[in-house]
């Protein structure tokens, strides 16, 4: 099975998790980045992102060029903004049609969860199959073994499904 990771990471939360679903499979990455830099500290960064998530927009990003229809599971990540994907990876999903595949959602929080982000992801990639879905709370700031082990126990589940 060919697997691709695509994710998006402005912290180095889901940077963090891709890189371990990386270590576990043999998977194409893509890391998806915004052409104009988006804030990263302070009020702007959750003015920046709950505004974007809002009003639906789609940022101009950078990405290296692969065929999604190349692979049959794709792992797809982002952090939760306003409980919603990053407008990056929307603007991403919006560019490449993605349908028939076997998804793997994850997503980084600061503690409120992600349900809403896997719904509202699930809703727009409704043409696969959602096998899976991971969720990290602040996986940076946390003891990288504990990461390590909550990593190892999402990817077993999803394995046994």
């Amino acid at each position: 099975m060919k697997n691709l990771i695509i994710y998006y990471s402005l912290d180095g939360n889901t940077e963090l998790i891709a890189s371990l679903i990386a270590s576990k499979i043999e998977a194409a990455t893509i890391r998806i980045q915004p052409v104009k830099e988006i804030p990263t500290k302070g009020f702007m960064k959750y003015f920046w992102g709950g505004k974007s998530v809002v009003f639906n927009e789609k940022p101009k990003i950078v990405y290296p060029i692969i065929n999604v229809n190349d692979f049959d599971q794709i792992f797809i990540g982002t952090p939760v903004w306003n409980n919603s994907y990053a407008p990056p990876l929307a603007t991403f999903l919006h560019e490449n049609k993605i349908e028939n595949k076997n998804i793997i959602l994850f997503a980084c929080h600061g503690g409120g969860g992600a349900k809403k982000t896997f719904e509202r992801l699930s809703n727009l990639l409704q043409n696969n199959h959602i096998v899976h879905t991971m969720e990290f709370k602040d996986p940076i700031l946390q003891n990288r073994d504990e990461v390590i082990n909550q990593f190892n126990i999402s990817i077993e589940k999803s394995e046994t499904k």
